[in-house]
Parts: C-alpha cells; sequence; structure tokens
C-alpha cells in the first residue's frame, strides 16, 4: 500500500473526500441507472495516491464523496486506468 511507501494514508487527511470502491452489485446498478458503460465515466489513474491506498486495480470504479458547505454531499464516480 503506499502508506508504507509515503509513511501515511492520503485517504485519512480531514480534507480528503471518501473513496470507495464499488461492489460489483454497485457497479452494475450504477451503469443501468445512467445507462452508461464504464469508459463513459471520467477516468483516474491507478497511480493516484487515494486509488493506490484503497489498493483499486484497472477496471474498477471508485465512488468519491466530498462534503461542502453549499451542496452538502456530492457524488462522483471515476473509472481506474492505467497509465
Amino acid at each position: 500500500m503506499l502508506k508504507d511507501n509515503l509513511g501515511f494514508n492520503p485517504l485519512s487527511h480531514e480534507l480528503s473526500p471518501k473513496y470507495e470502491i464499488l461492489s460489483e452489485e454497485e457497479r452494475i446498478s450504477l451503469l443501468k441507472t445512467y445507462r452508461i458503460k464504464p469508459s463513459n465515466l471520467p477516468k483516474i489513474l491507478d497511480s493516484d495516491p487515494a486509488v493506490k491506498a484503497l489498493g483499486a486495480k484497472p477496471g474498477d470504479i471508485i465512488k468519491i464523496i466530498r462534503k461542502s458547505d453549499l451542496a452538502g454531499e456530492s457524488v462522483y464516480y471515476r473509472l481506474v486506468i492505467s497509465e
């Protein structure tokens, strides 16, 4: 994990949004709900520190939950790709 390489976990910082790898069931539901293919999602590299800390691999879909004073919570999805 990245934590071992850098000495810290970037996901544990108070300003870092929450990251989750979608389960296969959640993945199917997301793609069906929005009628999209994984390739239609915005991308995130497998070299991203948060992706490394999660242990995500290319092909995984990551859910990012950001907190905002104005919007409350915003949810974003990213497809993990390799460089």
